[in-house]
């Protein structure tokens, strides 16, 4: 669940970088307002803790200048950041930003949300244009309400989406040899994801 800050004042992106309200608030800032992000479900946590595991094996597997990360920030627009569940950076993205804020401004190379009650409108329609404006060449929505993954891949500006379930391998093309299924994405139990590592 998200709520508006009672804060009317519009940010700047500069002034997001260092906004510190004495909480462990975390917030997106969209367009200059604030947008406070409650905390997710344990689900959501440990699909988000699955995914980057798998990113990662596959970028040590395959010995590629990325990295995955959780709860780093994605500038989108002007005043605007967002905050994906997993994203996917150059390790050059990674360097540039070592002791600073972890909000990437150039474009990510992977976009994963995961969808909550709360965050369906967010994820499904504010997002997709903010992230391919910005230039991200893929974007996850994972689903487990729908107990689906939606991929898009941007094509002249634009994300072209394809929807798997169940069985279904996901299809990357940041990740082409990747081997994983919305089932296996989306099961956990006793706090892990039940395929082995």
């Amino acid at each position: 669940m998200t709520a508006t800050s009672p804060v009317e004042h519009l940010y700047k992106f500069e002034e997001y970088l260092t906004y510190d309200d004495g909480t462990n608030n975390r917030y997106e800032l969209f367009r200059g307002r604030l947008i406070l992000m409650t905390p997710p479900t344990v689900r959501h946590l440990l699909i988000a803790k699955f995914l980057e595991r798998i990113l990662d094996a596959e970028i040590n597997r395959l010995k590629l200048a990325l990295v995955a990360l959780r709860e780093a920030g994605l500038q989108t627009e002007v005043d605007s950041s967002r905050l994906p569940d997993v994203c996917v950076v150059t390790e050059e993205q990674v360097s540039e930003l070592m002791d600073e804020t972890a909000v990437f401004r150039v474009p990510a190379r992977l976009a994963v949300e995961i969808v909550s009650l709360s965050s369906v409108k967010r994820d499904y329609e504010e997002k997709p244009p903010e992230y391919a404006n910005k230039g991200i060449p893929e974007y996850w929505i994972v689903d487990p309400i729908k107990n689906q993954v939606t991929v898009c891949f941007l094509m002249n500006g634009r994300y072209e989406s394809t929807v798997f379930t169940n069985t279904q391998q996901i299809i990357s093309r940041i990740f082409p040899e990747l081997v994983l299924t919305v089932e296996q994405t989306l099961t956990t139990r006793s706090g892990e994801n039940d395929i082995a590592q």
